[in-house]
């Protein structure tokens, strides 16, 4: 358990003051290792007026069972957002299961989330309950779930709608009382276009819709972020807390962070372990180089989309064989080029998850 009081003031006067505030807007979690397999950032701030609505949203909504869907990049702290819906809710009792559906084949996805009976399938030599099981009478959270098989989700979208899993070779349903939190990276929306997501389990799942802004979009969040990693990482590793100069302090403000939270977190560990101990200097956060994201307008979208078609018609006139595989190849690998070979920041740019990046990029050769 752990214990919160936000302050909703937007500034501070003083470094005292700043510190004090600090530590009342911040909510922090047990280790990370001991609650769970996927989490890794350990700490939500709620400094900045985005962080703050978000927390008012969070509020509003933790003591209902209606089923959330988080969005957000990578890092942004997806789950601890979920874990903090299930803290504020009247489940907070009940467990707290989380999984990564992107980290499971499609064989394997749905015994781990429905459960098996023994001899169900070769290599069944035992019953095993899934997670819904697992989580009954308190909350399950599914990130990635943009990840899911199409038959997985016919399956998922039944579990919600009658309350009750059935085990791979079982035929007797089990009563589930489950809150379920999902969470995803990718634009559902356009997944749900393009046929690889169910549009019913769309809106079965987006009850509650809560948008994580990336740490770009909440820079009043950094510096309060930064100072709770320094004193994580000062205590871990028995040192003394280190001043920022302005120019460190601008660089971190500045940077566009496209790890968010987890970057972040990493980078401040690194810098701690290679400072003089007195000041943390910009050369001690090796923050790397990124190229900006181009926002079109309107009249920018359009010519690029003539620009583009005409490409199309052009290529399609020469019939080349497997025309799709060959578009689909040049786009991954011109975008994942101009990301400098940072696959979260291509995964964003391209609007798909990370997992599914690194399958199209091991489809087409370009990593092992």
């Amino acid at each position: 358990m752990y214990g919160i009081h936000i302050d909703r003031k937007s500034s501070v006067d003083t470094a005292s003051t700043e510190s004090e505030w600090t530590k009342k807007s911040i909510i922090q979690f047990p280790d990370p290792q001991k609650i769970s397999l996927s989490i890794r950032a350990s700490a939500l701030i709620f400094a900045d007026e985005k962080s703050q609505q978000l927390l008012s949203l969070i509020e509003k909504v933790a003591p209902s069972n209606a089923t959330a869907l988080i969005k957000g990049e990578t890092g942004t702290g997806k789950e601890l957002v979920a874990r903090h819906l299930h803290n504020l809710s009247p489940r907070r009792e009940g467990p707290f299961a989380a999984i990564n559906c992107g980290a499971f084949s499609e064989a394997l996805v749905e015994s781990e989330l429905f459960g098996y009976e023994r001899g169900a399938f070769t290599g069944a030599v035992g019953s095993k309950k899934g997670w819904f099981e697992t989580a009954n009478g308190g909350t399950l959270f599914l990130d990635e779930i943009g990840d899911l098989p199409l038959s997985t989700q016919v399956k998922l979208l039944r579990v919600l709608q009658e309350r009750e899993v059935i085990p791979i070779g079982s035929r007797r349903p089990i009563p589930i009382d489950v809150r379920l939190i999902a969470a995803t990276n990718v634009n559902l929306t356009e997944a749900v276009k393009a046929g690889r997501f169910r549009e019913d389990l769309y809106y079965r799942i987006k009850v509650v819709p809560i948008e994580i802004p990336p740490l770009r979009e909440r820079k009043g969040d950094i510096l309060p972020l930064v100072e709770h990693f320094l004193e994580v990482y000062r205590n871990r590793l028995h040192t003394t807390k280190p001043e920022l100069t302005p120019d460190t302090v601008n660089n971190l403000v500045d940077y566009p962070w496209p790890g968010n939270i987890r970057e972040l977190e990493n980078v401040i560990h690194r810098a701690l372990l290679v400072c003089d101990g007195r000041t943390l200097k910009p050369s001690d956060l090796s923050l790397p180089s990124i190229q900006p994201i181009i926002e079109t307008d309107a009249d920018y979208e359009q010519t690029t989309n003539q620009k583009l078609g005409s490409a199309i018609n052009e290529l399609i006139q020469q019939e080349p064989e497997q025309l799709y595989d060959l578009f689909l190849n040049k786009i991954v690998l011109q975008t994942y080029e101009y990301c400098k070979n940072n696959q979260v920041q291509t995964a964003r740019v391209l609007g798909i998850s990370r997992n599914v990046l690194r399958a199209l990029l091991k489809q087409f050769g370009h990593i092992q």
